[in-house]
């Protein structure tokens, strides 16, 4: 008889999203600054995440790294999250593509600590999708790809998987 592996990969993601959903719960005060790019205060670190694909381990990655950065910063970091491409998903009101509610849940979270997620506009045109499809959260920008260039031109650190 084949033994299972202890841990699943479903049970492996949950365990890591109840993980960083309890860490923020713990940061409750820990809220990011922004610049005047695209919120109000001015914070000494920043740092915009590429995020597409729809891949539930690469986007529990993605979520736990942006959890750190806050933990570890504080207020003195401003966050975002870049989405184009399948990584859409992740911010849909109802994704196409299956994805652990967990992880949906973990953007919704880290989003009212303070992290912008911007949504590429030219992914959503291809999926004909409008503002409406994403959560409330979700900032819509012309093309996913110049936003990350325009926020590099800005001081951003940039991070990929």
């Amino acid at each position: 008889m084949p033994r299972r592996p202890l841990f699943s990969r479903t049970r492996r993601i949950a365990l890591q999203s109840i993980g960083l959903l309890g860490g923020l719960v713990a940061a409750r005060q820990v809220q990011a600054h922004h610049t005047d790019t695209h919120f109000e205060d001015a914070s000494l670190h920043h740092i915009v995440y590429q995020c597409n694909y729809a891949d539930p381990d690469y986007l529990q990655h993605v979520l736990f790294s942006v959890g750190e950065m806050m933990r570890k910063y504080g207020d003195d970091i401003e966050i975002v999250v870049a989405v184009f491409g399948p990584g859409l998903h992740l911010i849909a009101k109802h994704p196409q593509r299956p994805l652990p509610l967990e992880l949906r849940q973990s953007a919704s979270s880290l989003a009212e600590y303070g992290v912008a997620f911007h949504a590429c506009g030219n992914t959503m045109k291809a999926l004909g999708w409008t503002e409406k499809d994403l959560q409330p959260f979700a900032k819509v920008v012309p093309i996913g790809v110049d936003d990350i260039m325009q926020l590099q031109e800005k001081g951003f650190a940039y991070f990929s998987w």
